[in-house]
């Protein structure tokens, strides 16, 4: 069976606070990089599987959380094609 890489991006849902993406949209002007809004900070999972189908259980089950997070999976083969 091909193994499969993904990558699963998880981020805050629309609308649910974000202390960690405040934080570092403040701190950037103190720093001198200007023009930047609406930040955002996610986590990136990175796991090998057999069968990709059931990624979006895992997420829903453990990776992510439904109720504040959204997800996106992004599959790749195990050979880096």
């Amino acid at each position: 069976m091909l193994t499969m890489k993904a990558q699963v991006l998880i981020r805050p849902k629309q609308g649910i606070l974000d202390p960690q993406g405040l934080a570092v949209e403040e701190a950037l002007p103190a720093l001198g990089f200007s023009g930047v809004s609406n930040v955002h900070v996610g986590r990136l999972v990175e796991l090998e599987v057999d069968d990709p189908a059931q990624l979006d259980a895992m997420c829903e089950k453990l990776l992510a959380n439904p109720l504040i997070e959204d997800f996106e999976v992004v599959l790749s083969d195990s050979s880096g094609a």
